[in-house]
C-alpha cells in the first residue's frame, strides 16, 4: 500500500494564554507574559494525542514538517518517518514561520495536512492551503470558532486514521473564523469569516461553527438563575466557580454581581470573592473546600470544557468531581445541537473519561434534563 504523505504543523504557542486568563495567545508580548507566568506549551502534547490514535498505522505514514517545535521534535520522539522541509526564522515561532513551512510542505505534494493551533493558526493555514489539500485541525487554542477543527485531539486522530486506512471519506467545505482578541479581552466577541478549507466529513468528530449572539429568552435565563441562587442559599459555605459565557453572565446579573463574561469568577454566599482568575489561582482558592463549578456550553458546538474556559484546569475538575460540575443551558440551546452530545476536551483523557456519560443540565427553575457527554 502507498504511504500516506502527511503534512504536519504545530503552533507551539497556541492556547498558551488560556489557563492564565489572557484570552488568547496572539502576539509576542502575550506569549512572553504567559511564559514568564509559567504557562505550558500544550499544543505539541495535543498533536501527540491525535497521532497516538493511529500509532499502529505509523509505518503507512510519511510526514513532511518543519524543524523544532513546529513539528520536527514531536515526530522524532514518536519515531515517525519524516522529512523536515523548513527551519524557523525566529527564536519564537511566528505566523510567518507557519506560512513558509506550509509552502514547503505543499511542494511535497502531500495528501493531507494536520495542524494544531487555534483560530489564528487556521487563518494562516487557510491563507496558504485554501482548498487545495484537505486539512484536519487539532484544537489547541484558547478560542476555537472555526469548523476545520475536530472536537478533540483524539477525535482528530480518529479521522486521520480513517484517511490513512483508505476508508471512503467524504470531504466538506468548512468555515475559518477568527475573533478580534483585543475586543475579546473587553468582553466583546467580534467574529469574522476568513475563508473555507476542505475537511473530512465525519460529523461526530468535526465540530460545528459556533453560533453568535446571546440568549434572548430572558425569562428562561431568569428561571435558571433562580435555581442556581437557591443552591447558593442552601450551601452558603460552598465556593461557586462561575465559568464564562452568556448564560452564566445572566446568573451573575440576577445576583447583582459584576461578571467577567469571558473569564472565571469566584462567588461564595452570593458575594463576589474574586474575578477573572487564572487556573492556578482557582486551584489554590478551591483547595480543601466545598466547591461547585458552573459552566455552560458553546452554542452550536456542545463543548462544556476546553473552549473559552481553560482556566478550569483538569486538576480542578478531578478535584471537584463530576457531581459538582453544574451545567446550565436553555432547552433551546440544547435543541440547537440537533442531537449531538456534549463534549469534554479538558486536556486530560482521564478527566474526559470521568465526565463522559449522562450529565444533568439545569434548564430552568427545578427543571433539569439528562444529556450525554461523550469521551471522544
Amino acid at each position: 500500500m502507498r504511504q500516506c504523505k502527511l503534512g504536519l504543523i504545530v503552533n507551539p504557542y497556541a492556547g498558551i494564554g488560556g489557563a492564565l486568563a489572557l484570552k488568547g495567545s496572539d502576539g509576542a508580548k502575550i506569549r512572553e507574559e504567559a511564559l514568564n507566568a509559567g504557562a505550558e506549551k500544550l499544543a505539541p502534547m495535543k498533536m501527540q494525542m491525535a497521532l497516538e490514535e493511529c500509532r499502529d498505522l505509523f509505518p503507512d505514514i510519511f510526514v513532511y514538517t518543519a524543524e523544532g517545535e513546529l513539528g520536527g521534535n514531536l515526530v522524532k520522539t514518536l519515531g515517525l518517518q519524516h522529512e523536515c522541509v523548513y527551519r524557523q526564522q525566529h527564536e519564537q515561532t511566528e505566523a510567518v514561520d507557519t506560512c513558509l513551512a506550509l509552502e514547503k510542505i505543499l511542494e511535497a505534494d502531500v495528501d493531507l495536512i494536520i495542524f494544531a493551533g487555534g483560530d489564528g493558526t487556521a487563518r494562516n493555514v487557510c491563507e496558504i492551503v485554501g482548498t487545495t489539500v484537505p486539512v484536519i485541525g487539532v484544537p489547541a487554542g484558547c478560542k476555537i470558532h472555526s469548523g476545520v477543527y475536530a472536537i478533540t485531539p483524539r477525535a482528530a486522530g480518529k479521522v486521520l486514521s480513517q484517511v490513512v486506512k483508505g476508508e471512503l471519506v467524504t470531504l466538506m467545505q468548512a468555515e475559518v473564523k477568527d475573533i478580534d482578541e483585543a475586543a475579546f479581552r473587553t468582553g466583546k466577541v467580534i467574529a469574522k469569516h476568513y475563508g473555507e478549507m476542505r475537511v473530512p466529513e465525519e460529523l461526530k468528530y468535526i465540530q460545528a461553527v459556533k453560533m453568535g449572539g446571546k440568549e434572548s429568552d430572558e425569562l428562561v435565563l431568569s428561571d435558571i438563575a433562580a435555581h442556581v441562587i437557591e443552591l447558593m442559599d442552601d450551601e452558603p459555605e460552598t465556593l461557586f466557580v462561575m465559568g464564562s459565557g452568556s448564560t452564566v453572565d445572566a446568573i451573575m446579573g440576577e445576583l447583582g454581581l459584576p461578571n467577567t463574561l469571558l473569564g472565571v469568577d469566584l462567588v461564595k454566599d452570593q458575594a463576589l470573592l474574586a474575578n477573572d482568575l487564572t487556573a492556578t489561582q482557582i486551584l489554590s482558592a478551591c483547595a480543601g473546600k466545598s466547591v461547585k463549578i458552573l459552566i455552560t456550553l458553546i452554542g452550536g458546538q456542545g463543548h462544556i470544557l476546553g473552549r473559552g474556559n481553560q482556566q478550569l484546569s483538569p486538576e480542578l475538575i478531578a478535584q471537584v468531581g463530576k457531581s459538582n460540575v453544574l451545567v446550565v443551558a436553555s432547552k433551546g440551546k440544547l435543541e440547537r445541537l440537533d442531537g449531538r452530545p456534549l463534549i469534554s476536551d479538558s486536556g486530560s483523557p482521564e478527566v474526559d473519561k470521568m465526565m463522559a456519560g449522562p450529565i444533568p443540565v439545569i434548564t430552568g427553575f427545578h427543571d433539569m434534563v439528562l444529556y450525554p457527554v461523550i469521551d471522544v
